[in-house]
């Protein structure tokens, strides 16, 4: 079985990015810098109506305004509109304001149709079907286990609590798009994805094309958090476009089009009911969910792994449980996978009713997460977390903190059960008679330092510096590497380029005759290879990764009663990463998922019109997220199981965040708001300070 070398250099301990360079510098190239000749841009032209029939569409008087390449349809002539923002067409033109211009000229006749955009409207009978002939919120078919009625009745407390969470936007800095190159020799897509190997397979599957006339190149992207798999109907519209227009065409979504059309994380209506003995047992569960995924909680829609259903009961061992859970349809833009999906809702849910039922016991929410976890990685995760917080020093009765700025405390775990590693990822090495070797994997680094993983592991195994190994990802081309999603990417690639560092030594010997190739020897093994430099084909290994992840986050939090305010003080997390690779860029993956945590629990919500069915927050100024001036003091614990090979840190350092700061909030107060985002009005409702809102 191989293993991974205990004395290191440089895993487990900071290398900086290599990329960072080009980053800073401008010189990286994004989707969006992508200027082959003749290049025109590439518009899409969305349904301004949530619900409607197109009997036709007339592209014809946009081929006339001047500057207009090409003009497609998105399905037919005739189509039914299921949500605002869905689309009909596209144009390609030699700028800008021609492809506005030639949106407007289009000309359609439709029947706009009933619609509803919200999900308890949505449930009501009378409510119009999304899907005609398919209920909008199907009855849900119940998961038990054991007797929970009597458990209950055995229970030394019991309560029961109604827990939401909104729909989530994805907001990548970089919006989804392409810029895609069709000519007789095949079709080159520079895509924004974190799956080159699906945008291939989807656009040769959707124009019928042989996967080996599709190369799809992504250099470097703005960041993907789930949605940014498969080529898409902008992918689509952008390779007939091309096609049309005998030139390559850029199609970029608007800040808007990516807000309404291309997935988000699906809201949660919890009703939870729970009980314990009178230590601290949890005996009883039930739960009683539903959510939205937008038009794919029904019919045909198809959720893409964003869909309603959460991990209930979570993380917790409960002997009796029975969870019924359902989804609703609406007219509004379908959900995808979002960072870990699923579990940032449950952990949401659950932790504020474990933090409920620790009140009503009279018992440390700490103490009373200790009893009833069964993961012994998270138990020594909380212990050593709850010493370096200072949990029994800061922690109070809940409502206890003196003056107008209350303070409180909380905590929260994760789990993400994914992650491990992709059995079919490939690489490959050039090494060349100067001792220089360049590594080329198809997998994509979507800003978590995926080029200094492979070459950090490289210069470790070779005996060589980061700095002397060519990374090149990001291209069909080369071989097959896993999507960049799940926490399976570090996974997946530090097996596969052991592999590669491994055969090329083995080779090196065999070639040269010397015994050890590494370090001081490399250059001079090299110089005796040839003329012709040796290229090493490497896969997956066996043994050098595992899963399941994941970690616990404590949160300090001050509650302004005044006004409502919260500010998060500090956020501690703690979290098993297996084997460390790079401690400056898992730190920052920590650090990322931590902030995009405080969004959910703070900041963001989705807020859809009923009257017309468009988001009315679809920009960086309406739709809130964390700002530099709201990240607060972020201490990262790594626990470093070097034993457990390499494990995934991406959905579990975003998972137990938004759970942490309701806990804390509730503890500051005294009082629990159920629902994310948790802001000042609702701060204020609760302590009966406003009129509590409804939406």
């Amino acid at each position: 079985m191989p293993s991974w070398p205990t004395e290191t250099k440089y895993i487990s301990h900071d290398t900086t990015r290599i990329d960072g360079v080009a980053k800073v510098t401008g010189r990286a190239r994004y989707a969006s810098d992508i200027q082959a000749e003749g290049w025109l841009y590439g518009m899409i032209l969305r349904a301004k109506w949530p619900a409607a029939k197109i009997t036709d569409i007339n592209l014809e008087p946009a081929l006339k305004v001047s500057g207009i390449k090409a003009a497609v349809l998105a399905r037919g002539q005739e189509m039914t509109v299921r949500f605002y923002g869905e689309e009909i067409a596209a144009v390609a033109g030699t700028s800008k304001q021609a492809c506005l211009d030639a949106l407007r000229a289009i000309e359609i006749t439709a029947q706009p149709l009933p619609f509803v955009a919200r999900e308890n409207d949505a449930k009501k009978a009378s409510a119009p079907q999304v899907w005609p002939g398919s209920s909008n919120h199907p009855e849900p078919k119940p998961r038990e286990r054991g007797n929970v009625e009597a458990a209950f009745k055995d229970c030394a407390a019991v309560i029961e609590g109604f827990y939401s969470t909104p729909v989530q936007i994805h907001n990548p800095m970089e919006t989804m798009g392409n810029t895609v190159s069709w000519t007789d020799d095949g079709l080159t897509a520079w895509s924004s994805t974190q799956g080159i190997s699906s945008v291939r397979d989807g656009l040769a599957g959707a124009l019928k094309l042989d996967h080996s006339q599709v190369r799809v190149i992504t250099e470097y992207m703005g960041g993907g958090f789930g949605a940014k798999f498969g080529a898409g109907a902008e992918g689509v519209l952008a390779a007939k476009l091309s096609k049309e227009a005998k030139a390559p065409v850029r199609l970029m979504l608007t800040r808007f089009d990516q807000n309404l059309a291309v997935g988000n994380r699906a809201s949660s209506f919890q009703k939870i009911k729970m009980g314990a003995a009178a230590d601290g047992t949890l005996l009883a569960f039930e739960a009683e969910n539903y959510g939205t995924a937008g038009i794919g909680a029904g019919g045909d829609g198809g959720g893409g792994g964003g869909g309603a259903d959460i991990p209930l009961p979570y993380l917790y061992k409960v002997a009796n449980s029975r969870v019924k859970q359902s989804a609703v349809a609406v007219n509004a833009g379908s959900a995808r996978a979002f960072r870990a999906p699923g579990n940032p809702p449950a952990s949401f849910g659950m932790e504020s009713a474990m933090d409920d039922l620790a009140v009503k016991l009279g018992m440390d929410p700490l103490e009373l997460r200790l009893k009833n976890d069964p993961n012994p990685i998270r138990q020594k995760e909380y212990k050593l977390g709850a010493e370096k917080f200072g949990w029994k020093e800061k922690y109070r009765k809940p409502g206890s903190s003196k003056g107008v700025v209350k303070t409180g405390i909380g905590c929260a775990g994760a789990a993400w059960p994914a992650g491990g590693g992709n059995r079919n990822t490939q690489g490959e090495a050039q090494i060349s008679p100067d001792g220089s070797i360049e590594f080329r994997l198809g997998v994509q680094d979507i800003g978590t330092g995926t080029r200094t993983v492979i070459a950090v592991i490289a210069a470790e195994l070779l005996g060589l510096t980061p700095g002397q190994i060519t990374v090149k990802v990001g291209d069909t081309r080369f071989p097959p590497g896993p999507g960049s999603g799940g926490s399976t990417t570090c996974p997946s690639i530090s097996p596969t380029v052991f592999d590669i560092c491994t055969k090329a030594l083995e080779q090196l010997q065999t070639q040269t005759g010397i015994p050890d190739a590494r370090g001081k020897n490399w250059f001079a093994a090299c110089k005796k290879i040839g003329i012709n430099p040796i290229t090493v084909h490497g896969q997956w290994r066996d043994g050098l990764s595992s899963n399941p992840a994941g970690g616990v986050q404590f949160a300090e939090v001050e509650v302004d009663t005044e006004t409502g305010q919260v500010t998060v003080k500090k956020m501690l997390g703690v979290h098993d990463c297996g084997l460390i690779i790079n401690r400056l860029t898992l730190e920052s993956q920590i650090n990322g998922g931590i902030i995009m945590g405080m969004g959910y629990a703070l900041y963001e919500e989705r807020v859809m019109d009923d009257l017309s069915g468009v988001v009315l927050n679809p920009n960086f100024e309406t739709y809130k997220l964390p700002g530099i001036a709201d990240v607060p003091e972020i201490e990262v614990i790594l626990v470093n199981m070097p034993e457990r090979g390499v494990v995934g840190i991406g959905e579990p350092a975003t998972v137990p965040t938004a759970g942490a700061i309701a806990n804390a909030v509730a503890n500051a107060i005294g009082v629990r708001i159920g629902s994310l985002p948790i802001t000042p009005a609702k701060i204020l409702a609760a302590l009966g300070k406003v009129p509590p809102t409804h939406a």
